[in-house]
């Protein structure tokens, strides 16, 4: 297993790019969002990678970012969702837009990757909203290029408030709140405390939505 590649950029295309370490070139597949960041031919760059092995093919997918790759594999947890769907989604949204998706519900976001209909987009929201604790986990440190800069600015440290708003989010869509609906709340009610608990934003959003505890 290729756990990460770090080399010089030796070419670049709309999906593709070459990695050459040591004189041998890999080419990698990856979002447009890696392909972007990893800048010009010749530089020296480092990235994350996957091998997705398929009966007729073996496929090295590249990430610039820890919270990229971990949302790669995640999406591919979902029925009908293979490793090219997952780079479509990540080439128009980032880590960060994925998971606002689906905390709110949002299948039209989910749709703007090419070749995602509104059907497997309502089966990711669905399915991956139970598994939020998943993303929320997802460790916020990008992988640095060669020269010890970031490569993206997916970072920011996952935090208690993060958690809470998790659990806020699930008590209250367990009431029969939307999804939708109950994500814009938190937000706003969120931000108005430096220190939220689930207990404080359920009642913050309860009093937000007409309800008393």
């Amino acid at each position: 297993m290729i756990a990460h590649l770090r080399g010089q950029l030796a070419a670049k295309t709309t999906n593709q790019a070459v990695i050459d370490v040591g004189g041998v070139g890999y080419l990698v597949t990856a979002s447009q969002r890696t392909l972007d960041a990893i800048g010009d031919l010749g530089g020296d760059i480092t990235l994350l990678t996957e091998m997705v092995v398929r009966e007729d093919s073996m496929t090295l997918f590249g990430f610039a970012s820890v919270q990229e790759k971990e949302t790669f594999t995640l999406l591919q947890t979902v029925q009908g969702v293979g490793a090219k769907a997952a780079i479509a989604i990540l080439s128009a949204l980032s880590p960060a837009e994925v998971e606002e998706a689906i905390m709110a519900g949002d299948k039209a976001m989910i749709t703007r990757a090419d070749g995602i209909g509104p059907k497997i987009a309502t089966r990711i929201v669905n399915e991956l909203a139970e598994k939020l604790g998943k993303l929320r986990a997802l460790s916020p440190a990008p992988i640095a290029a060669a020269g010890g800069a970031p490569l993206t600015g997916d970072g920011g440290a996952a935090s208690a408030k993060d958690a809470a708003m998790t659990d806020a989010l699930s008590a209250l869509v367990n009431l029969g709140y939307g999804r939708a609906e109950v994500w814009s709340v938190l937000r706003e009610v969120a931000s108005a405390e430096d220190a939220p608990t689930s207990q404080s934003l359920i009642a913050a959003a309860l009093r937000q939505l007409g309800t008393k505890l």
